[in-house]
């Protein structure tokens, strides 16, 4: 289905300028359709199918955006808060403008993978508790997580108010000796999405979790070679991946 737009609106959305700076850009010939300069900012144009430029760069029209954030601590898992800085403001001000949301949360002190999107159909299906989409962890637990951790969490943790968790995948990767006591390092998959799950299962059987990074969410996993606090768009690859998961 053809989608048509005003130009001028078309390259304000893409975060060009206002709509009087992409005006005046027009009357200095910095906006060319199809190969030649226009000079009215209220041409209609296909937003799928015509060929727009400005300043001699090709402007491909996005209606929905997919940005994948390494989330740092301190940030708040939000689209605004009045004290607490959010992991919206982390977004460059071109990319807040088709006003992307997070996937879920992350607690303040928690990092790694989250999902930006203004897909809300997409982030419905993510966050369903009827879908039980797979969500990993890596963590660094206080106290020696052993064997009767990992057979106590396959069957079901009872939470501090009575939920028994769906069975989830413990792996424990390694364990150091401090002087304050014996810490774990376990990667951790869930099947939901409870208010900190996680810190509450381990707290469950007597442990505390001092770190906690999120690696994937469904088929999704965090680029490790994005810095905490910085972000991508993510690949057409990824997306697809995400789509059809949906579909599932």
């Amino acid at each position: 289905m053809s989608k048509k737009i005003r130009i001028d609106k078309l390259l304000a959305h893409m975060g060009l300028g206002t709509r009087s700076e992409i005006k005046k850009a027009v009357k200095f010939g910095k906006v060319t359709l199809a190969g030649k300069v226009i000079k009215d900012s209220g041409i209609i144009v296909d937003q799928d199918t015509s060929e727009v430029a400005f300043e001699g760069v090709p402007v491909i029209y996005r209606d929905v955006v997919y940005f994948m954030l390494n989330k740092p601590r301190g940030v708040i898992s939000a689209t605004e808060d009045g004290r607490e800085r959010t992991v919206i403001d982390l977004l460059e001000s071109q990319d807040r403008l088709r006003e992307p949301f997070p996937v879920g949360r992350l607690d303040k002190d928690t990092v790694g993978l989250l999902l930006l999107t203004n897909d809300g159909q997409l982030a419905h299906e993510l966050l369903s508790p009827r879908k039980h989409v797979a969500k990993t962890y890596e963590a660094i637990v206080q106290g020696n997580v052993g064997e009767t951790d990992k057979e106590q969490f396959s069957i079901g943790v009872t939470l501090d108010d009575g939920y028994v968790t769906l069975p989830a995948v413990l792996e424990i990767i390694g364990q150091e000796e401090r002087e304050d006591g014996t810490f774990s390092s376990i990667s951790l998959t869930i099947m939901e999405g409870k208010f900190h799950q996680v810190k509450r299962m381990f707290e469950a059987v007597g442990k505390t979790v001092v770190y906690l990074k999120r690696v994937s969410m469904g088929p999704l996993a965090l680029d490790e070679s994005l810095p905490e606090g910085s972000y991508r768009e993510l690949t057409l690859e990824e997306v697809e991946l995400l789509r059809a998961h949906k579909r599932k």
